[in-house]
C-alpha cells in the first residue's frame, strides 16, 4: 500500500467492451482501496501542458497589485486570484503557502442563474495576458470531458445507468485551478505547509503536477506516502461528494502538499462537480439493510458552500452578511 495504481484509460476511447470493462474494474478497485490513482492514455497533450505552465508562470510572476485586480475575495462567485494564505485547508495549521487562480464555467450576465444571483454562478475573471482566456477556456472544456469519461467508467460498478453523471454535469460548477507553491524557505513558520491535510469537496479531481514533487496521500493504515510526478499522467482522486453518493464505498482520501525545498512548484487541479441543484444522496446500489445511507440528502451547492465557509474566511463573512 505504498504505491498508487497507474491505469491506462485509452480503452475508454475505443469500442472494445472487454477493454472498457477492464479499465472500469481497475478504477473501481482503486476507488475502493485508495480513493487515488494515476491515469495515462488520456487525450491531453504534453504541448497543451507546456502552454499552461508557461501561462501560469507568467501570471504568478506579475506584481501583486496586477494579480489583485481579479482578487477572488471581491467576488460572490469564487473566481479569480487567491493570494498566499487566502486558504486554510487544515484548521490545525497556518494558512496555506500557495497562491491560486480559479475559473469555472463561464456564464454571461444575462444567464437566468446569474440574474437570479445563484451562488457560484457568473463570468470568469481572467488576467490581461495575450492568449490566456482562449487557452484556459478550452482547457476547462477538455478537462470536463476527461472527467466525465472517467465518471462513465465508474457507473458499471456503482450499478447506475451509463449517463447518470453526464445528465448531472450539464452546466456544472467544476473548477479549473492553477496553483503556485513558493519554496519552503518562504514559509511564515515551520508549521506552514503548501496545502494542509484535507479531503476534496466535490466529485472527482484530476491533477497535473510539475516535476517538483511534494504531494502526499494518507493510506488506509494512516501513513503518509509520496505521490510523485509521473510524466504524461494525471493524479485522480475522489472527493467528499462521491463518498456521499457511494455511501463511503469509494474513499475520499486525505492528502497534503509539503512545499519543496529551493524550487517553485506549479500544479493544475480540475475539480469536477455537477450542476449546483444536483441532489447528492446515497445511490440505490450502495445501500441495503446492513448498509443504510450514512449521510443526509443535500445539494451540490449547499454542500460546496458549507465546505467553502470552513476553508475561506472571506466566504464566512460573505455568508454572514
Amino acid at each position: 500500500m505504498n504505491q498508487l495504481p497507474i491505469i491506462d484509460i485509452s480503452p475508454l476511447y475505443g469500442d472494445d467492451a472487454h477493454g472498457w470493462n477492464s479499465v472500469a474494474q481497475q478504477i473501481d478497485r482503486a476507488c475502493r482501496e485508495w480513493g487515488f490513482f494515476y491515469i495515462k492514455g488520456h487525450p491531453i497533450t504534453s504541448a497543451r501542458i507546456g502552454q499552461l505552465l508557461d501561462a501560469a508562470r507568467q501570471f504568478f510572476a506579475l506584481p501583486a497589485a496586477e494579480k489583485l485586480k481579479i482578487d477572488i475575495t471581491q467576488t460572490r462567485h469564487h473566481r479569480g486570484y487567491g493570494a498566499i494564505a487566502t486558504e486554510q485547508l487544515d484548521p490545525n495549521k497556518p494558512s496555506d503557502l500557495k497562491e491560486t487562480f480559479d475559473m469555472g464555467l463561464h456564464l454571461p450576465a444575462e444567464h437566468p442563474e446569474v440574474l437570479a444571483e445563484k451562488p457560484l454562478r457568473g463570468s470568469n475573471r481572467h488576467p490581461d495576458i495575450a492568449g490566456w482566456e482562449t487557452l484556459m477556456e478550452q482547457h476547462y472544456l477538455d478537462m470536463q470531458a476527461l472527467a466525465q469519461t472517467l465518471l462513465r467508467a465508474m457507473t458499471l460498478a456503482l450499478g447506475i445507468e451509463r449517463d447518470f453523471f453526464d445528465s448531472r454535469f450539464k452546466e456544472p460548477v467544476s473548477v479549473l485551478r492553477l496553483i503556485h507553491y513558493p519554496p519552503r524557505h518562504t514559509a511564515s513558520s515551520d508549521e506552514q505547509q503548501g496545502a494542509g491535510a484535507h479531503t476534496d469537496y466535490g466529485c472527482i479531481t484530476l491533477l497535473y503536477q510539475d516535476s517538483a514533487g511534494g504531494l502526499q496521500v494518507r493510506n488506509v493504515q494512516g501513513q503518509w506516502i509520496d505521490a510523485p510526478p509521473i510524466e504524461g499522467t494525471f493524479v485522480v482522486n475522489l472527493g467528499d461528494m462521491m463518498a456521499r453518493w457511494s455511501n463511503d464505498r469509494y474513499l475520499s482520501t486525505p492528502h497534503r502538499v509539503i512545499s519543496p525545498l529551493g524550487v517553485d512548484r506549479y500544479s493544475m487541479p480540475f475539480f469536477a462537480e455537477p450542476h449546483p441543484d444536483t441532489r447528492i444522496e446515497c445511490l440505490p446500489g450502495c445501500q441495503d439493510a446492513e448498509h443504510p445511507p450514512k449521510y443526509p440528502v443535500t445539494t451540490c451547492a449547499e454542500f460546496l458552500l458549507s465546505r467553502f465557509a470552513d476553508t475561506y474566511a472571506y466566504r464566512r463573512e460573505l455568508q454572514a452578511s
